[in-house]
């Protein structure tokens, strides 16, 4: 295989495809996306096939057990693929909507209207669910996709790109459309962020890693977030029934997700009376405290935390713990620490949750609420592509509006520059 010609042809391709794609209709996308959904209970037990051959080669490769479970289509995971098209297909399209429309002196009536960025690159680990979810919110908001997958879900990535042309030729959309880089190699991944001609724009979904590695060799426009670590500041004067239960769902509930807290930090006129409480709640369910001196002092079972804790993405059954003595504190370890992805105040104070929705530079800031809803689903945008902290051009979950941008229209009825 020549994979730069390999790799420099498909985003050819792409490129084509995606004049196509800008001027189609949302009933064209919506019925290509519906016929995807139908497809995969069609298949799902070919889909599966290939699937399970992806499973059994990471169990000899002796993977650790939630990439196995993050790998593998089981029949919800398959049932949840199919819901996810269902909802992409029913979202409003953006693409073609003018958000704004002015008369200037002269006549000229000016107006923004939404258009796709073009083609795509999407680089991701392990989930094949996520080949699906990509090309659906790629397709509907009108952009050509290449997905490069990682090579552990390689025979899953491919029959999931097969079945999805299939869906797309059906409606007379180029299947060129949707393309799955068929090379595992590192090569292919380096070939793709060197497209900078005809890909428009790289989203890589995965660890720390893989989206340095990603951010440092590309030539094209990257969206990114490196980690999570997200905070939750439990306030003075807070409903201390209401903190242990947000703080207990944003690190147990599912301890190895972006938007899962890592620290907590504290009032002192709390701490006394809830971090015994709820470190009791949080050893019921195994997770491992790194306190500060003062939380070592009100709870001595904790560890010492290191310096490096304070900023760490931990993805587990671990939380570093801090008290602190107000808000003001609470704002400056944030801004040292935070990786701008999500953080939480528990209080009932107007004022301070004011500030800290002011203040915090974070994509989600929430106010008596856990930081597990930085999500585009739990938010409201239907299915999202991943989670941008870099700002440029988006800040957040990224779902289909986030995959389009503006250009200006302007009608006039003869108007010269003078």
């Amino acid at each position: 295989m020549d994979i730069p010609k390999e790799v420099w042809e498909m985003a050819v391709m792409a490129k084509q495809a995606a004049r196509k794609l800008g001027a189609l209709g949302r009933g064209v996308k919506d019925r290509a996306i519906l016929r995807m959904a139908e497809l995969l209970e069609e298949q799902k037990t070919a889909i599966q096939a290939q699937n399970a051959r992806d499973v059994e080669k990471a169990k000899k490769e002796h993977y650790p057990a939630a990439f196995i479970d993050r790998l593998t289509l089981s029949d919800k995971v398959m049932a949840a693929m199919v819901t996810g098209l269902k909802e992409v297909a029913a979202l409003p399209d953006p693409v073609g909507a003018v958000t704004s429309m002015w008369v200037r002196p002269n006549g000229l009536l000016v107006g923004r209207q939404r258009i796709p960025l073009g083609v795509i690159g999407f680089i991701y680990e392990s989930r094949p669910n996520v080949t699906v979810d990509a090309a659906a919110l790629c397709l509907k908001s009108g952009n050509a996709v290449i997905l490069k997958g990682g090579k552990e879900a390689i025979h899953s990535n491919l029959a999931l790109a097969k079945l999805m042309q299939d869906a797309l030729a059906e409606a007379g959309i180029p299947a060129a459309a949707v393309q799955v880089i068929p090379s595992v190699a590192r090569e292919a991944t380096l070939e793709l962020l060197k497209q900078d001609e005809l890909v428009d724009l790289i989203i890589p979904r995965g660890g720390e890693g893989l989206i340095r590695f990603v951010a440092e060799n590309s030539r094209i426009p990257v969206l990114k977030h490196y980690k999570g670590v997200c905070h939750i500041f439990v306030d003075e004067g807070a409903d201390l029934d209401l903190a242990e239960t947000v703080c207990f769902n944003a690190k147990v509930q599912r301890p190895g997700v972006c938007n899962a807290m890592e620290t907590m930090l504290v009032h002192e006129a709390v701490a006394p009376a809830f971090l015994p409480r709820m470190h009791a709640r949080f050893r019921e369910a195994k997770v491992e405290i790194r306190g500060c001196p003062r939380t070592r002092a009100i709870d001595p079972q904790a560890i010492q935390a290191k310096e490096e804790d304070w900023g760490y993405e931990f993805l587990d059954l671990i939380l570093a713990v801090k008290i602190v003595p107000d808000l003001d504190a609470a704002l400056d370890h944030i801004a040292r620490y935070s990786s701008n992805h999500t953080e939480a105040i528990i209080t009932r104070d107007y004022d301070h949750a004011q500030r800290f929705l002011k203040e915090v530079d974070s994509s989600v800031v929430l106010v008596n609420a856990s930081t597990r809803f930085n999500d585009g689903g739990e938010l409201g945008l239907g299915a999202e592509i991943g989670i941008n902290t870099s700002k440029l051009h988006a800040f957040g979950p990224m779902s289909l509006e986030e995959l389009t941008t503006t250009k200006f229209i302007v009608y006039g009825n003869g108007q010269i520059r003078t």
